[in-house]
């Protein structure tokens, strides 16, 4: 099996083996690892190759650009994702129900749609300087509709989830730790040590003992339904969809690039009010 993109494809997302059972993911989307169409297309693929190897044990995600993991959906595309973002739904499941553990390494911001990637891993490890979370829809007048609601409900309990989503703003990472939201925060000289050192034990050990923690810790926790899923995602197109939700996006369009920057970087401090 070969996890690479072809000679004309660019590399959105790569996939390589770093050893028996150990795989890694990378995203790599310049020049902020936006959640686009190509980016799915990609992704998906690589899993649907990972899911199809009996003998992958342990597959890492992370990315190559150390301010992004996933900043977000591109909004501006999303008609392209079809209705019901289908490919989305159908790739998280397939992680949640993998035979292989599934690790986040998280350095730089994963917001939105960055987010719920991350929620729909089994564990993840996060940088203590340079990981920021975060749920920025409210900002723009909608909710998150790939899953946040429901598995970021599930990590922190539903008054913190409350806080996260209703609120917009970034959090970093011990606070994140603090909720549940990821497993453990970590100085950055230290996360690729760490998760290194994680996932190699767990190939070391037995695909089939590691998939029936997985399969049974899925049977006590479901992830969240398919119905419950796509009636978020629909109300999350109704709120899209008004009139003056899109007259905002044009606007945002039209910014330059350092500013789109700036604001992807400080993003939980611009969209809330200066107090």
């Amino acid at each position: 099996m070969s996890d690479t993109a072809t000679d004309s494809t660019p590399d959105y997302v790569r996939g390589e083996q770093i050893s028996p059972g150990y795989h890694r993911v990378t995203f790599d989307n310049p020049p902020l690892n936006l959640y686009d169409p190509e980016v799915e297309a990609r992704l998906a693929e690589i899993v649907e190759q990972l899911d199809a190897d009996p003998e992958v044990k342990v597959v890492v995600f992370d990315s190559a650009h150390p301010e992004f993991f996933i900043a977000h959906l591109n909004l501006g595309r999303v008609a392209e994702f079809g209705e019901g973002m289908p490919a989305w739904f159908a790739l998280v499941d397939r992680l949640a129900k993998a035979h292989f553990i599934t690790v986040g390494s998280l350095r730089g911001r994963a917001r939105g749609i960055g987010n719920e990637f991350l929620l729909a891993l089994d564990v993840r490890f996060a940088s203590r300087e340079k990981a920021v979370l975060g749920q920025l829809e409210i900002g723009s007048g909608i909710i998150p509709g790939c899953g946040g609601l429901q598995r970021l409900w599930q990590l922190t309990g539903r008054s913190r989830a409350l806080e996260i989503i209703a609120s917009g703003d970034d959090y970093d990472a011990d606070t994140a730790e603090r909720y549940g939201w990821i497993n453990r925060a970590v100085p950055d000289a230290e996360l690729d040590a760490v998760v290194d050192r994680f996932a190699r034990r767990l190939a070391f050990f037995d695909a089939d003992a590691l998939r029936a923690v997985k399969e049974i810790l899925n049977e006590e926790a479901p992830p969240p339904s398919a119905a419950v899923l796509a009636a978020t995602n629909e109300r999350f197109v109704r709120l899209l969809t008004r009139e003056h939700i899109q007259e905002r996006l044009r606007l945002s369009a039209k910014a330059s690039p350092e500013a789109v920057y700036d604001l992807e970087l400080n993003m939980g401090e611009r969209i809330g009010p200066r107090i």
